[in-house]
């Protein structure tokens, strides 16, 4: 608890002003600056004054752009959807890849931005408010396949229920790696996400697109020292495979 009775000096001293570099990175990333904040002080103790003044902008500027604090924690989920489907709208070829890949541009986002991520699962743990605002953002990403897949899906009668069940299971295996890879951020993940995005399209491929030419099989041809680890091999192979 802090001491009641501040000194003169203490009292009078004028507050310390961030650097410079401080200020450009909030500027440039002003939700991953709340985001480290309200980790750091806890959702409920920090003020929209102190988050706008971390986010580099004024009180009126971040109620201009946020309207509350949940706003900020999830702002750059709507840039990561809008890059979603920009990625759904210029692609070609198999719409369930399209998918698949535009599911794993959303794990990269999130490990690139690993100290945002794992403050925000931090967050997320402790308040939940914002599991349930989680949810419904996770709902968004499922609605935005479906409705993709609707449109790029041969019509069928299986075409309306295999596109929600195909979004479906993309976004809950997506979930479920980055969940992993948050508990244990050092564990890379990536390949292993592909790997198993890679499986549902498999499964699903015969029945949303039957008449899907199956892929030509993979040849890699390899070359070991004959002193390597067999484990080592397996996985270089494995990664080379997931490439």
């Amino acid at each position: 608890m802090p001491d009641a009775a501040a000194t003169p000096s203490s009292a009078s001293t004028p507050p310390t002003r961030p650097a410079a570099s401080a200020s450009s990175a909030a500027a440039a990333d002003p939700s991953g600056a709340a985001i480290a904040l309200l980790a750091r002080n806890g959702y409920d103790n920090t003020t929209v004054e102190e988050i706008a003044a971390a986010a580099g902008m004024s009180r009126t500027t971040f109620f201009r752009r946020f309207k509350s604090k949940d706003d900020i924690v999830f702002a750059d989920h709507e840039t990561l959807l809008s890059r979603v489907n920009l990625s759904l709208a210029e692609a070609t070829g198999n719409p369930l890849i399209a998918v698949a890949e535009a599911g794993q541009l959303v794990f990269d986002h999130h490990v690139r931005r690993r100290e945002t991520s794992l403050a925000r699962f931090s967050l997320l743990h402790n308040v939940a408010s914002l599991r349930d605002r989680e949810f419904i953002t996770t709902r968004r990403y499922e609605r935005e396949f479906a409705r993709y897949l609707l449109t790029a899906l041969p019509d069928s009668p299986r075409r309306e229920y295999g596109a929600v069940a195909f979004a479906s299971s993309i976004v809950a295996v997506h979930n479920q790696v980055l969940r992993q890879w948050l508990s244990d951020p050092d564990t890379e993940r990536t390949a292993l996400l592909r790997r198993e995005l890679r499986s549902i399209v498999a499964v699903f491929t015969p029945m949303l697109l039957p008449d899907a030419r199956p892929s030509a099989p993979a040849v890699l041809v390899s070359v070991f020292d004959p002193t390597t680890d067999p484990a080592a091999i397996l996985e270089a192979i494995t990664n080379a495979l997931d490439a």
